[in-house]
């Protein structure tokens, strides 16, 4: 099965929806990198990259800097469904997050889900299609097997 949706994040403004939580290291960028940051997040996934398109669920986990030479950070995050054929279904993910410029491919994976992903197994391609000083918006694309 492969789903597309779109996760959009505001990292600074009114109402961010990610947030370092306890900063190790602060560095100037508002990106939250660096070495043993903890950032949480709770963005809204969206059916398509506009900001009034209709919302299919939340992106809801959190990230570690883990690189010492700050290009990459480990995520443990969940995408719980809230409208649509998957609502109540949610997909547990974990992997590594590069900071890297717009339009890298990353791969994440899909290490289960409950509801209509119970027993998922499978991948998450993630492309940051849009950026702008406030918001953060990437490409989705979930590759699911079952059992």
């Amino acid at each position: 099965m492969h789903l597309r949706f779109y996760n959009h994040e505001r990292i600074l403004g009114s109402g961010p929806s990610a947030t370092v939580v306890y900063a190790v290291q602060r560095r100037d960028s508002n990106s939250g990198a660096g070495f043993g940051n903890v950032i949480v997040y709770d963005n809204l996934l969206r059916s398509g990259v506009e900001t009034d398109s209709p919302i299919v669920g939340r992106n809801q986990g959190m990230g570690v800097g883990s690189s010492l030479a700050e290009n990459s950070g480990l995520t443990n995050f969940q995408l719980v469904f809230t409208a649509g054929k998957y609502n109540g279904s949610s997909l547990a993910l974990q992997g590594l997050f590069p900071v890297a410029p717009l339009g890298t491919v990353f791969e994440r994976a899909i290490t289960g889900g409950t509801g209509k992903f119970r027993l998922a197994r499978g991948y998450l391609l993630t492309t940051e299609v849009c950026a702008t000083n406030t918001t953060l918006t990437g490409q989705l694309d979930a590759y699911i097997t079952f059992r």
